[in-house]
């Protein structure tokens, strides 16, 4: 072996504690920069990979059975501009009930697997459905667990099904699977059947191409047969809008993770070569060039690099399975991975920031003299702390802990640099903490959850058990008699029904539901973004998409179609309402009379008086109502919004691993400081400092950088979150209160505040035991 390899090996082997930082440092980073890499590519285009992987349905045609039949689709798929095509598949539209709740209509389609030439349908739970008794619901529509079992009681036989899987379909070409000999069971007596047929195009990249394709396919089958058709691109658009929410959220984390990871691989390996300059001023002086000198403290420095760049490897695609796999549910997609690419990039980046960084620090002491070299090696820089080691002293503080706060002037680029590793830290906390309650919140204007008890929510059977007849059957009956039970009531202190009705908005594609309030609804969680509620009739509050949509602004006057009825109304505020594409109106029950006289309340929202019990409210309530057949049930059983409980354990995730990224960051300058300190460390113990005494001195050492960092990262954290949270609300079309922004108290910032000094303190936990356990004789003849 060369007499380089030598020194490089003994470097390796003697140094173990600066060689397991420098491994422990660059595996962090690695992980860190595989994770956040992967959301950043998974935020690019997630749809696109999703369908082009799964051979998604440029179009989704539906057929009429009575007018076409099953050689004259299939030969549909020979015409000319068509790729590939799957089916004729029997489709059908059918509400199941689960119990005596209805469930919302669902589209089947009979499929005898979910391979195909189109739409390959990935299988995320359980099962396919090959027996006539199983179903297989898609992926996120959130309607029933494995097990369940989905009755419908109005089709002959009354058949039930049993769900044995979740799938998800790139296209989104239908709410359920079933086996194909199952279609005809669940079709309506007297309806004729359905087709479904899925088409790729040659071209399909514009509206155009696409309805090109659509004429092509039409022209091949009989006149009349093509019932409707859904196009890619609807959906691609609908899943952009739905997706565009978490890019400003992923790339905030994932710029984080990148930036911390090179700072902190950069600050420990030049520290791990600075706290070498007396070894190198001895291998100067028995003969080693300053070329020598240079390329040896690179080795040393890249050998444990290689080693944690490979265990980081590991952890960052191991992590990045349960990581991808959250942010592929949030997406509607599957098969989310860690690109190749992705690995090549972050290795050789992690590598060259090593590289890069041992060769500017071990060059500029290669050019030293080997005098100085030797002096840097062991003796301080001349009046460098000394400042502030005097005026601790004369602080009413314990010697050790005058010492340990002095200790950060001695080193001033070390210090900044743990300030950097807090203020991230603290910076990633601040915001995850601002993103969560302001999630929290958007969810709470979503579901408008603050009344203490519903009556006749969606879904919930209405009317009396088996359907017998009586004044349930009669809408307006059963509205007076919900009202009688909850007057009867002396814990309500107040409460308001709610109707709901269809209409079309001139100047607008589509229906638009309106919200008809009888009572004050104004308290009833509705999250006004601008404006005021209505307290008039033909007065309404509205979304930001209908403004959006309509061309309108609060103050203009908007015309709906009711039944055959024109309604004006005055938009008089703005609402926070993610549902329905926002195409919702809300407004008092006398603006639908002459459109719709006598329009029963369908819900009702009850606020209970202070000091009622709930549970024991609705028992009480649910008991005047039984004879109704109708149930009321309290606050939580709200809608928990699958979206934003991504985004929270997302946040968590990620929240996580940078402030362990942080932490490690505190731990390695510790770290170099305390061997660089050693043989200070056993003079203090031979002058008698206890080992308690060592941990609060070298504990305290990272306080103010903990503290500075804290007191700097919070507000950076508050910066982001106020940059950030607009960001999403603007990508999915919406406009954020200030309610749903301004989220941070101040108790809750000087408490984060304080989470620096906590970090700090906690990276420098592990150092402080090791210097304490060292023995006195040890520290004093290291060197």
């Amino acid at each position: 072996m060369s007499a380089l390899g030598r020194v490089v090996r003994s470097g390796v082997g003697r140094r173990r504690v600066r060689t397991l930082v420098i491994g422990l440092a660059t595996l962090m980073a690695v992980t860190a920069s595989v994770l956040a890499g992967s959301l950043l590519v998974a935020s690019s285009s997630p749809f696109d990979d999703a369908f082009a992987r799964q051979r998604g349905a440029h179009l989704n045609a539906q057929l009429d059975a009575g007018r076409a039949t099953v050689a004259q689709l299939s030969a549909s798929g020979e015409t000319a501009g068509v790729s590939a095509a799957s089916g004729p598949f029997g489709t059908v539209s059918v509400a199941p009930r689960h119990g005596a709740m209805r469930l919302p209509p669902l589209t089947v389609v009979g499929r005898d697997t979910p391979e195909g030439p189109v739409d390959e349908l990935t299988l995320i739970t359980g099962s396919w459905a090959e027996r006539p008794g199983e179903i297989v619901l898609s992926a996120g529509g959130g309607q029933a667990p494995l097990g369940t079992r989905l009755d419908f009681p109005e089709l002959p036989g009354a058949p039930s099904l049993e769900v044995v899987g979740t799938a998800r379909s790139a296209g989104r070409t239908a709410d359920a699977w079933v086996a194909p000999s199952r279609i005809a069971s669940l079709t309506p007596s007297g309806k004729v059947g359905a087709y479904q047929m899925l088409y790729r195009f040659d071209a399909a990249a514009t509206t155009a191409d696409v309805r090109k394709g659509r004429a092509a396919v039409t022209a091949s089958v009989p006149a009349g047969a093509v019932t409707g058709a859904q196009s890619w691109l609807t959906v691609r658009k609908a899943a952009a809008r739905d997706t565009a929410l978490f890019v400003p959220f992923l790339v905030a984390f994932g710029v984080l993770g990148l930036v911390m990871s090179v700072l902190f691989v950069g600050n420990v390996v030049a520290g791990s070569v600075g706290t070498g300059l007396r070894r190198i001023g001895i291998l100067k002086a028995v003969g080693c060039t300053p070329s020598q000198v240079v390329r040896a403290y690179m080795a040393q420095a890249l050998v444990p690099a290689a080693a944690g760049a490979g265990l980081g490897l590991l952890a960052g695609n191991l992590l990045a399975v349960p990581l991808l796999a959250e942010t592929a549910d949030a997406y509607g997609t599957s098969g989310l991975s860690v690109a190749p690419w992705i690995d090549v990039v972050v290795t050789a980046g992690a590598l060259g920031v090593v590289t890069v960084t041992a060769w500017v620090s071990a060059g500029r002491a290669g050019r030293l003299r080997t005098v100085d070299a030797l002096a840097v090696g062991r003796v301080p820089v001349a009046g460098r702390g000394r400042w502030a080691a005097r005026r601790a002293a004369r602080l009413p503080l314990p010697r050790a802990v005058g010492l340990g706060l002095a200790r950060p002037f001695a080193r001033p680029a070390r210090a900044g640099a743990m300030v950097a590793a807090v203020l991230f830290g603290a910076m990633t906390v601040t915001f995850a903490v601002g993103l969560s309650s302001s999630l929290n919140e958007v969810l709470s204007a979503r579901n408008h959850d603050v009344a203490d008890v519903t009556v006749g929510v969606p879904g919930q059977r209405q009317g009396p058990p088996g359907g017998a007849p009586g004044a349930a059957a009669d809408p307006a009956a059963v509205a007076a008699a919900i009202e009688a039970a909850i007057e009867a009531l002396p814990g309500t202190e107040k409460y308001y029904g709610s109707a709901t009705a269809e209409a079309t908005v001139a100047g607008a594609n589509g229906s638009t539901r309106i919200t008809a309030f009888s009572g004050d609804a104004s308290w009833g969680g509705y999250r006004m973004v601008s404006g005021r509620w209505f307290d008039a009739a033909a007065e309404a509050v509205v979304p930001t998409q209908f403004l959006a949509a309509t061309g309108t602004a609060v103050g203009d006057e908007v015309t709906l179609h009711v039944q055959g009825s024109a309604v004006t109304v005055r938009v008089v505020g703005e609402v926070l309402d993610t549902r329905m594409d926002g195409m919702l109106v809300y407004t008092d029950a006398a603006t639908l009379n002459r459109a719709v006289p006598d329009l029963p309340a369908t819900g009702h929202h009850i606020a209970v008086s202070s000091g009622t019990d709930v549970g024991e409210y609705v028992k009480a309530l649910n008991k005047g109502l039984e004879p109704l057949g109708i149930t009321a049930q309290g606050r939580e059983a709200a809608d928990g919004g699958e979206v934003i409980l991504v985004l929270n354990a997302l946040t968590a995730i990620l929240t996580l691993m940078l402030v362990a990224v942080a932490g490690l960051g505190v731990l390695g300058g510790v770290v170099l400081d305390t061997v660089e300190r050693v043989r200070d460390l056993g003079v203090y113990k031979a002058l008698g400092m206890t080992p308690r005494q060592i941990v609060a001195m070298v504990l305290t050492s990272v306080a103010l950088p903990g503290l500075a960092g804290g007191a700097l990262g919070v507000p950076a954290g508050v910066a982001l979150h106020a940059m950030v949270m607009p960001a999403m609300g603007h990508s999915a079309g919406l406009r954020l209160p200030d309610s749903v922004i301004a989220v941070h108290g101040t108790p809750e910032l000087l408490a984060l505040g304080l989470g620096g000094v906590l970090i700090a303190v906690l990276g420098a936990l592990p150092p402080a035991g090791w210097a304490a356990r060292t023995r006195t004789v040890t520290a004093l003849r290291t060197e």
